[in-house]
């Protein structure tokens, strides 16, 4: 793997209570320190502004959804971010904050600006941390989560690998609390899952994981291999690369976009 894009989603980021878990965050910016000592270019789309910012903000009104989400995720960003580069600076990692919007993935200028963007931040060796503007888009103009930003952001910047990091190890054959649940390790291009996908969606986020299979089979489909993995294992990064084969995940094979050399 040369260039990789890891999804932190908003239940690996986020205690029980709600708020940020800086300890796992923490221990994931270790990992990802880890991958670029490989030589590995790494993007980062993370969820947990929403998180961080309510476990800033006591607010004894009431606030709908809409409001909810842009208060919490304003101030919320500004200290998630913060934790990264506070993080990040110990192993001498710049990072940079990339906050978009579903029109950005449209064909035309801001789709050029924003892959130009993040080139420039790779190739001077900066760290992209990728967030939807939570602040400004609401409703239709939403990504479905940020399982869906992480795999227009894979495909844009041709990541050779995505990984979703949720809190369970991947797809089972059943609801993974049945003792009977069997983890599908590897899915081939063109195999359908949906009978297998639970519906419900996550405690702290808008997805779930029908919609990491909906990601990982469109972006599986575009040459990208697709890992689903749980965050909340200890050294998951560095095990998927290391002992890929002994470490619990589904992975979505790549179709092969291009001829094999003969």
């Amino acid at each position: 793997m040369k260039r990789i894009v890891v999804k932190i989603g908003s239940n690996v980021l986020t205690r029980k209570d709600g708020k940020l878990d800086v300890t796992r965050m923490s221990a994931l910016v270790d990992q990802i320190a880890w991958l670029r000592k490989q030589g590995i270019e790494v993007i980062v789309v993370s969820s947990g502004a929403m998180a961080s910012g309510r476990g800033e903000l006591r607010i004894d009104h009431s606030l709908d959804s809409v409001e909810q989400r842009q208060l919490f995720s304003a101030v919320g960003q500004v200290k998630l971010v913060g934790l990264y580069y506070d993080l990040f600076r110990e192993f001498g990692i710049h990072v940079g904050q990339v906050l978009t919007m579903k029109e950005n993935f449209e064909p035309g200028e801001q789709y050029r600006n924003q892959r130009a963007c993040m080139t420039v931040m790779l190739e001077n060796d900066v760290l992209p941390i990728v967030n939807e503007n939570d602040t400004v888009s609401v409703t239709e103009l939403m990504f479905t989560d940020n399982d869906e930003l992480s795999g227009l952001i894979a495909q844009m910047m041709q990541a050779d690998t995505l990984i979703l990091l949720s809190n369970i190890d991947g797809i089972f054959t059943t609801h993974p609390d049945d003792p009977s649940a069997e983890l599908i390790r590897e899915v081939a291009p063109g195999r359908d899952l949906s009978e297998y996908i639970q519906p419900e969606k996550s405690a702290f986020g808008r997805g779930g994981m029908h919609s990491k299979y909906t990601t990982a089979a469109k972006v599986s489909q575009a040459g990208i291999r697709v890992i689903i993995a749980n965050g909340e294992r200890e050294n998951i990064l560095v095990d998927l690369i290391e002992h890929n084969n002994e470490t619990p995940h589904t992975e979505f094979t790549p179709v092969q976009t291009t001829p094999n050399p003969s």
